[in-house]
């Protein structure tokens, strides 16, 4: 292991306090909304890349506002360049949380299952001399072969998508 085990408890009332903290968050931001995988999709993305390119249309738009219609609000353009930095920010800091809690969960989760298996060893070699516990010894023999079917049937079912070929988009039509 290239970690420590994690030996930690969060108190109930710590839980409670961060998922009012997240409460406060979803509270603060109302506008944030959900999209389907198709809608985003559809949807020009704004990213590094883009970036320079809005930033110098919002200054453009600034410093000669006489050349835009009157029906382009600048105001809601520089709101929404704004809005893209403030939840990029955001969005960093919450996936730098979410990365760490993932990780946590995974490493706290290895140590259970390993801990988990030391038992059933325990279990299996206990009830030869205890018969009590082979009902218990079978129990947990047998939910741990359905993991396992589980888990290799799903990762079966991936490598079959993952070797399927990959059918191209349909090209754009043009019109002359």
């Amino acid at each position: 292991m290239a970690y420590k085990e994690i030996n930690a408890q969060v108190a109930d009332a710590d839980v409670q306090a961060i998922k009012a903290a997240l409460a406060v968050v979803q509270t603060k931001l109302p506008f944030l909304i959900g999209l389907s995988g198709e809608e985003r999709k559809s949807l020009h993305k704004l990213g590094q890349e883009r970036l320079a390119f809005v930033e110098g249309a919002l200054q453009g738009a600034l410093n000669n506002p006489t050349i835009l219609p009157a029906s382009f609000d600048k105001n809601s353009f520089q709101m929404a360049v704004t809005l893209f930095a403030v939840l990029t920010d955001l969005n960093t800091a919450t996936a730098q949380l979410a990365s760490k809690l993932d990780d946590t969960r995974m490493s706290v989760g290895t140590q259970a299952l390993s801990n988990a298996s030391d038992v059933y060893h325990y279990i299996q070699t206990a009830a030869v001399k205890i018969p009590g516990l082979r009902p218990l010894a079978a129990q947990l023999g047998q939910l741990n072969q359905k993991a396992v079917a589980t888990r290799r049937a799903n990762n079966k079912i991936k490598a079959a998508a993952a070797a399927a070929p990959q059918t191209p988009p349909a090209a754009a039509k043009t019109t002359p």
